[in-house]
């Protein structure tokens, strides 16, 4: 059998495969599904500085191929992840996490980082520009190359750990921010996040999400995603995550061709809880197919 490991900004991975961050919780949840220690890592619940309890109901709508939500990065805010569920997922996780952070001031990203640096458990920090910039008119911070270049120097003045900038497909120009990140200092880019999406009731003639507008997720922005990141991965040297619409090994061998060095599944855990693990074990049979001896001789093949 060939070898499924990868190496992410200098930390090794058994296997490429990282749950998304907000689809898998803090991980002791699915961990009394399957052994989670067969995971790549994973991605926990975007975490903020504050407690946050997130948009009103109804926040997700189905769709064709995908899904719509709006949770609002519901979380118990940084402290009380620390003290609370870190310890949790120590019992049941056993390598490095990624920390996925967000924040609605620079001062709020660097704030929230200092501090998960300084957990053994985090491995890396995937900082979400995506966030509406509060002291920017509400404009996310994902959406201009500035403005992503001054959340990567913030948080990478304070933290030794690998930050990986997580990025907005919702551009005009995604290699441009890319290249500012890693300009600012990035170790890594992560991408896409959820596209903008909408769903109407037919009855209420409403928007079925109270918010009116979510993030689309799910195999219908697969082909959206691969595009991003292979444009990505060729326009920047530092290692790319795909992710978007992954929910099958075929799936991840196509990011890694596209450029990514490791890819997250998001909305295909919230369908069939043990998605990553499916496809996990699927990995050496698709490997097999395609004669590929080592995941790692793939990376960026499609170039």
């Amino acid at each position: 059998m060939g070898s499924l490991s990868v190496n992410l900004c200098g930390i090794e991975l058994d296997n490429p495969i990282i749950p998304a961050s907000g689809t898998f919780g803090y991980g002791y949840e699915f961990a009394e599904l399957y052994d989670i220690n067969i995971l790549g890592t994973f991605s926990f619940k975007g975490t903020t500085k504050e407690p946050r309890f997130g948009n009103p109901t109804p926040r997700i709508a189905e769709c064709t191929a995908g899904m719509i939500n709006a949770v609002g990065l519901q979380n118990p805010g940084v402290d009380k992840v620390i003290a609370e569920e870190l310890p949790k997922l120590k019992k049941c996780f056993h390598k490095p996490v990624m920390a996925n952070v967000s924040g609605f001031s620079v001062a709020d990203y660097a704030y929230t980082c200092e501090k998960l640096d300084k957990e053994d458990q985090v491995g890396w920090l995937e900082v979400n520009v995506s966030c509406p910039n509060v002291h920017g008119g509400g404009m996310s911070f994902g959406t201009c190359p500035e403005a992503a270049a001054e959340v990567t120097a913030a948080v990478k003045k304070v933290t030794t750990k690998p930050v990986i900038i997580k990025l907005s497909p919702n551009v005009t120009d995604i290699v441009s921010i890319a290249r500012a990140c890693e300009d600012a200092g990035a170790d890594g880019i992560s991408l896409i996040n959820t596209l903008l999406g909408m769903r109407i009731d037919l009855r209420t003639r409403k928007p079925v999400i109270a918010n009116k507008m979510g993030g689309f997720s799910g195999p219908a922005v697969f082909p959206v995603a691969l595009r991003m990141v292979y444009q990505v991965a060729s326009a920047v040297s530092i290692p790319v995550v795909g992710m978007g619409g992954v929910s099958s090994a075929e799936d991840v061998v196509e990011m890694l061709l596209a450029g990514a060095s490791a890819v997250e599944v998001g909305a295909a855990n919230l369908v069939n809880p043990y998605a990553c693990r499916d496809i996990i074990r699927d990995l050496p049979g698709v490997m097999e197919k395609y004669k590929i001896q080592n995941l790692k001789d793939i990376i960026g093949g499609a170039h």
